[in-house]
């Protein structure tokens, strides 16, 4: 659980529920006892340089290159994606999801909403809670999409966008999984890490 900033307790509650050994991560020798890492809710540009400083940038680079499994969810689909729009000057993301994703796309905070969502490989709609979301813009080949949104404070222009991909190992979502009553993001999340046999 990447630990510098953001939603971290929320997260680590819905993964230790699910019976998953999971722990913050703030120094590289903790990122290199890793199988998997979540890149929480929070400030992109903030863990940015907070990865900066605490020597984590480009060694969270290598493992997501090297092919680690990463669960980003708001400004961890930020950190994740290869292209930012609205972002500020120099804005730097870990990359590694061929997106590129709209910073706030859904407004300020006052403009937080929530929704029900069909989701890709689920049998029911997920509950998501979006604040101060990203939105995808554009997926490349290998993207897939797990889930659309309709409706929401800026309805019209934000239906049928993109809020939740998967490309191999990555995962990730506009909304904030941890806050929305169920645990069927981190599950399938783990199950991408170690499938049930």
């Amino acid at each position: 659980m990447f630990a510098l900033q953001g939603d971290v307790r929320e997260h680590l509650c819905a993964l230790t529920g699910l019976g998953v050994p999971a722990h913050g991560v703030r120094r590289p020798a903790e990122l290199a006892a890793c199988d998997a890492l979540v890149i929480p809710g929070g400030e992109s540009t903030t863990m940015a340089k907070l990865a900066r400083t605490f020597d984590l940038f480009e060694p969270l680079q290598q493992r997501i290159r090297d092919g680690l499994p990463v669960l980003g969810t708001c400004a961890g689909m930020i950190m994740l994606a290869d292209r930012v729009q609205d972002g500020i000057v120099g804005q730097e993301t870990l990359g590694g999801l061929d997106i590129t994703v709209r910073r706030n796309a859904f407004g300020r905070q006052v403009d937080s909403f929530e929704s029900e969502l069909a989701f890709a490989g689920l049998d029911q709609p997920v509950h998501a809670v979006f604040i101060r979301a990203p939105w995808v813009e554009q997926v490349g080949a290998c993207v897939e999409v797990l889930a659309r949104v309709e409706g929401g404070p800026v309805s019209g222009l934000a239906d049928g966008r993109i809020v939740a991909v998967r490309q191999g190992p990555l995962m990730a979502t506009s909304f904030h999984p941890e806050f929305g009553g169920g645990d069927r993001i981190h599950r399938m999340f783990v199950d991408l890490v170690v499938p049930r046999a």
